[in-house]
């Protein structure tokens, strides 16, 4: 937990405002909201004025001249007509004649009388391109409509040579100007000249809907119709009409009818898309706006609206996606710079938030919504000055702007101006009396002032102005919290720095900014000046030990914690990062009691509860265990829905009933947090053409693995000889270590067999590491850690390789846009389950899992059953067991008498999975009496002799001579006696084991063990100490449901080798559904011994089942409750079918592919080849099943 400085209460008093979805016809108009409008319009009029009068004037003369010239000719051409008259012939001449005189007279009385009536004595016609649809343009901006102007076809004269298209022209151009009633005299003379001229009449109908006079504007669009059956501007506008009327259904017909008439109409789209908003058809109205972009992707205004609808409606990577497209095709557009801060805001992004707000006002210095935008999120972000400069331009362009009065004033409270604060909450509600959120403020404030009586009278006047509001209830119920902390910007940090060196809390506040930016050394110095400067300054304490934890300096960490918890005892902060050392420590109640003191002090801490309660798993307190569970999910989800990274961490939320939707999400956002911190970067993520120029005949492909675990931990335990067995023909084996060599043998073979390894651990830029494995040219490369401790999937997220894939070393997705598949199977990942992994399903045709038991641990591929020949045969074979990669000098002694134990078990073989019966033989080595090996136990002795030269070593790790051998490093050479005599266990029970760590255990698991053991006659069940803490609640939750304590047994967590070997002595591993064995569940299975497991839906949950399908034995896999518990009770009972069971899995572990690494390295490289071939081909990354085995419906 990061704490910043002087971090106050987040008040929530003013929703941020979002631009409206308008369209207008000009680039400023389409920046302004009505107030904006208002205010621009009544500061230029003085200047529109002024310059229409001067173009009029100009125009005036132009065509004053013009009509002159026309009255001239027309005079000419009455005197011609006059000669014509005179030099008649025929009477029928002379009519003729006379007839033109006489209209020719008309005409130009008619452009005398027009010159006169229309342009006020001096006619004018302005000269301008036709405008097409769409440049009449939207009314006004809340009517979210367009209306439409037909284009004029060709030259039209009437009358003796009036130009209906200049005349046309003309009213266009006024009309664009907003000189709405000069272009309707244009209009009306053109009318009244032509009564069919469509354009005219389209024309008045936007005229009249401008100036909301709808029944003409109704009456021109129907005689538009009447004119032109065809016309598609005639229909939309009547549908602006409708809307306006809000008969909703009549605009949607006639918008649709529109469309359909002219599949082009872009306005058309764009009008329908507004009418379908209004009715709530969202999904109809995205569709509407995709098609208008069809016929014009560059309609940048379209994009921006488009994209505030699918923001409206949630889809908030969809709306990024239109907004980038209207920045990319028009550069200069604020409104989507403004818009798409919006959308970074909402997803917690609060620096590239303020970004996009900033470049919008400095793209459009009267852009009101951005300045208030802006100055919400400075303020939310703790920058204060910047947040009241921004609100201070917001009141330039808006005085009486309530909400701006109420951000000013909470910025006011937040730098303790309370005074100040209060006249300007009381300035805001004075200008909008039913506003809540001021109300809710002004109450902080009078509180803060010691005014209690104000402050509860204010926040019931915002609960009665708004009953859901949620800040009044919270503040009204909790007054005194007072504190929220937040990241404030590294310019800033720098800025201030720069003014006064000497600013503690400016140097702490930078550093959590470097440190959550990597920069961890950087962030460390500045945490110590910031303690020299002030030397009690907890918070830099706090932050400082947060940045040593994640260089791995524990403890100095320590100490820093204790240290700020010294300054300031009530600091919750610093009590839950100290809980998180012990935690990670394996002080478990330590850690328990850090998170119950940090609590104490912040009820409320999502953080330190979440973190509690994954505590009180490991260690199976399952006290108030229902109810921590409903509060642990309401966290969650509370926190997803404002886009908040959950407390939950994605490792440990499949301990919980969450739903797949929840867990996936919870993985995207730290993956996000991936993608936020490469950003940051200088580097920009590697980049890849669409299909690969490179052939797989043409070399081999790079395989590069990617792990913290390259050492002594269970996933090298599992793969360290896949790099060995990788056919060197077919693929070239990269290993990149994020750890430091710890000196084992399994770091060692990793180094020797794989061609090519890399330490990364001392490359912490993770730049640098990208570009090393990208320099390597890496076709496909493996994640091995997912969200386990050590991860660095930063060097994922800037794509070093075309193909990045997740495998084994982490059980769940990665939600990141950077992982293109899993490699899984068809048991643990079904395909109804694909919508739980942001990657694509890739199965391997058995199982995804793999062991190295049959190299690692090859001398437990043989046992020996040792026993007094005075015993009878034995019914079980986990008493007392001898191991070793050779057993022919025990089987040779003198001494001893060897027999065969022989179980026939059912193996299924081959390719086509044919089930054959085979006999399981197991030598039993009698001697005369066993004391010696008994008293080696109980005497701690390191060996026994069994006579003959032949000694047995005590198979307790603590008495192995052989350390690498004990680890598991080397394969042990000696006779390993192994025994329950060592572990305290019953001879001649029924032993049901499990040897995960306790978290894994629940109280439905737990539940079904005991049901077992009870119906089990002197059955017992043996745990381990994992943790030690864990021990006495499983003890008691046990007795509380009437189990005898002496049926539960637990021994300590061992060495590997003997942690493997001692699950020979057990009978029966009964697996834990919540979150299976995987590598312990290898362990049991190389031992012979048989496990029992129920898959769920995640999975961690399905991994067992998968390794026993692998096996052969998919009987033992349970799909409820009760047959598990049958399963197990069965092979508690039944000593015939428990010992052919036995048989069936000791066979197998060397028959089946469970274990087999050289043919899952084929498997797998088959695999990597279907993966390569798609991108060769340019295919798009997709779910590869074929060729696998078929799952089962489990």
């Amino acid at each position: 937990v990061l704490s910043f400085v002087n971090a106050l209460p987040s008040l929530s008093m003013d929703p941020s405002k979002q631009p409206n979805a308008h369209y207008y016809l000009k680039h400023q108009y389409e920046q302004m909201n009505s107030q904006q409008q208002q205010a621009v319009v009544q500061q230029a009029a003085n200047m529109v004025a002024a310059e229409q009068q001067r173009q009029a004037a100009v125009a005036a003369a132009v065509q004053q001249q013009q009509l002159q010239q026309q009255i001239a000719a027309l005079q000419k051409q009455q005197q011609q007509q006059a000669v014509a008259l005179q030099g008649a012939t025929s009477q029928q001449q002379q009519v003729a004649t006379l007839q033109q005189m006489q209209q020719a007279a008309v005409v130009a009385a008619a452009v005398q009388q027009a010159a006169a009536s229309v342009y006020g004595g001096t006619p004018v016609v302005q000269q301008q391109p036709v405008g097409v649809a769409s440049s009449a343009a939207l009314a006004a901006p809340q009517q979210l409509v367009r209306v439409g102007v037909a284009p004029v076809a060709g030259m039209q004269t009437v009358n003796a040579g009036i130009d209906i298209n200049a005349l046309q022209e003309a009213a266009n151009r006024e009309y664009g100007a907003g000189n709405y009633a000069v272009a309707e005299k244009h209009c009306l003379y053109i009318h009244q000249l032509d009564g069919k001229n469509v354009a005219a009449m389209l024309l008045l109908s936007s005229i009249y809907f401008q100036l909301k006079k709808l029944d003409k504007s109704l009456h021109f669009s129907s005689l538009a119709i009447t004119a032109n059956p065809m016309c598609a501007e005639a229909y939309s506008n009547l549908g602006n009409v409708y809307k306006e009327r809000g008969e909703l259904h009549n605009a949607l017909e006639n918008y649709k009818h529109a469309v359909r008439l002219k599949h082009d109409f872009i306005d058309g789209y764009i009008n329908l898309a507004a009418a379908l908003v209004a009715i709530g058809e969202l999904e109809p109205a995205v569709s509407s706006y995709l098609s208008a972009l069809q016929h014009n992707p560059d309609l940048y205004c379209v994009r921006s609206d488009l994209g505030n609808l699918l923001k409206a409606m949630g889809r908030l990577e969809d709306a990024k996606v239109c907004y980038l497209r209207a920045i990319e095709t028009q550069p200069q557009f604020a409104v989507a710079w403004s818009n798409l801060g919006c959308v970074f805001n909402a997803q917690g992004e609060v620096w590239l938030a303020i970004h996009h707000f900033e470049k919008a006002v400095q793209l459009d210095p009267n852009f009101l919504d951005a300045y208030i935008n802006l100055g919400n999120v400075l303020k939310e972000a703790r920058i204060f000055d910047r947040a009241v400069a921004s609100y201070l331009r917001a009141l330039n362009l808006a005085p009486n702007h309530a909400i701006v009065h109420g951000n000013i004033a909470c910025v006011y409270y937040e730098q303790g101006l309370i005074d100040l604060a209060i006249d300007m909450y009381k300035r805001a509600i004075e200008l909008q009396p039913n506003f809540p959120d001021a109300y809710c403020n002004l109450a902080n404030a009078f509180k803060e002032k010691g005014m209690i009586h104000e402050a509860e009278a204010a926040y019931n006047r915002a609960l009665h102005l708004c009953p859901t509001h949620a800040d009044s209830q919270n503040n009204l119920a909790n007054i005194k919290r007072e504190q929220g902390k937040i990241d404030e910007a590294y310019g800033l940090y720098r800025k201030a720095l720069d003014n006064f060196p000497d600013f503690a809390a400016a140097h702490s506040n930078l550093a959590s900014i470097m440190q959550q930016q990597g920069k961890l050394q950087e962030a460390v110095m500045h945490y110590k000046e910031a303690i020299r400067i002030a030397p009690t300054f907890a918070d830099a304490y706090s932050n400082m030990g947060n940045a040593l934890k994640e260089m791995g300096d524990i403890p100095n960490a320590l100490q820093c914690y204790a240290r700020a918890i010294q300054i300031n005892p009530a600091f919750p902060d610093a009590h839950s990062n100290l809980a998180g050392i012990h935690k990670d420590s394996g002080q478990i109640p330590e850690a328990i009691q850090s998170y119950s003191n940090s609590l104490k002090l912040r009820p409320d801490f999502p953080d330190a509860f979440c973190n509690l309660a994954h505590c009180l798993q490991i260690i199976c307190d399952w006290s108030d265990y229902d109810s921590r569970m409903i509060k642990l999910v309401g966290i969650v989800a509370d926190q997803l829905s404002k886009n908040r990274l959950p407390s939950v961490h994605p490792h440990h939320s499949m301990l919980y009933p969450l739903t797949h939707a929840q867990r996936l999400a919870i993985a995207q956002k730290h993956a996000q947090l991936c993608i936020d911190k490469v950003s940051q970067m200088k580097h920009a993520p590697f980049t890849y053409p669409a299909r690969s120029e490179l052939g797989v005949s043409k070399c081999r492909l790079r395989i590069g693995y990617v792990s913290s675990d390259f050492g002594n931990h269970p996933t090298s335990h599992l793969m360290q000889s896949i790099p060995g067995f990788h056919d060197r023909e077919k693929v070239e084996v990269f290993c990149y270590a994020l750890s430091t060599n710890d000196g084992t043998n399994f770091r060692q073979k990793l180094m020797d067999e794989a061609e090519h390894f890399t330490d990364l651990s001392t490359m912490l830029d993770n730049g640098k590491a990208a570009e090393k494995i990208n320099e390597d040219g890496i076709h496909i490369l493996i994640n091995m850690n997912g969200y386990t401790k050590g991860a660095r999937n930063e060097i994922f997220a800037l794509r070093p390789a075309p193909i990045q894939v997740m495998w084994l070393g982490y059980p769940g997705s990665s939600g990141s846009p950077f992982m293109d598949y899993i490699i899984t199977d068809g048991v643990t990942s079904p395909l109804r389950l694909a919508y739980a992994y942001s990657e694509k399903l890739a199965y391997m045709p058995h199982t995804f899992f793999i062991g190295d038991h049959m190299q690692m641990l090859k001398h437990l591929t043989e046992r020996a059953i040792l026993k007094e020949k005075s015993q009878g045969d034995p019914s079980l074979d986990t008493v007392t067991v001898v191991n070793a990669t050779n057993l022919e000098p025990l089987l040779s002694n003198s001494m001893t008498n060897v027999k065969s134990y022989i179980r026939e078990a059912e193996v299924v073989h081959g390719p086509g999975k044919e089930v054959i019966r085979t006999e399981v033989v197991v030598p039993v080595v009698e001697v005369p009496t066993t004391e010696g090996v008994k008293q080696m136990i109980v005497n701690g002795q390191v060996a026994t002799s069994l006579g003959d030269g032949v000694n047995v070593q005590n198979g307790l790790a603590q008495f192995q001579t052989h350390t690498k051998a004990a680890t598991g490093e080397e394969v042990p050479q000696t006779l390993l006696v192994t025994s329950r005599q060592q572990y305290g266990l019953p001879e001649d029970s029924i032993v049901y084991c499990n040897f995960n760590q306790l978290y894994k255990i629940d109280p439905p698991t737990l539940d079904m063990w005991i049901e077992i053991i009870k119906q089990v006659p002197s059955s017992v069940l043996w745990l381990l100490r994992f943790p030690y803490h864990g021990e006495a609640n499983v003890m008691q939750y046990c007795v509380d449901r009437g189990l005898d304590s002496k049926r539960v047994m637990f021994s300590n967590v061992a060495v590997k080798e003997e942690h493997v070997r001692r699950g020979q002595l057990a009978d029966v591993c009964l697996d834990t559904p919540l979150c299976n064995g995987h590598t312990t569940g290898m362990d049991v299975l190389w031992t012979g011994t048989p496990m029992v497991t129920m898959p769920l839906e995640t999975l961690a949950s399905r991994v067992a089942s998968s390794q026993l399908f692998a096996l052969g034995v998919p009987e033992l896999v349970a799909k409820s409750r009760e047959e598990y518990v049958s399963i197990a009770v069965r092979l508690g009972t039944d000593r015939d079918h428990l010992a052919s069971i036995r048989a069936k899995v000791w066979m197998a572990r060397t028959t089946s592919t469970l274990f087999d690494v050289k043919q899952y390295c084929t498997d797998i490289e088959h695999l990597f080849y279907k993966m390569w071939r798609r991108y060769e081909q340019g295919l798009e990354v997709d779910h590869i099943t074929d060729g696998t085995a078929e799952a089962s419906d489990v």
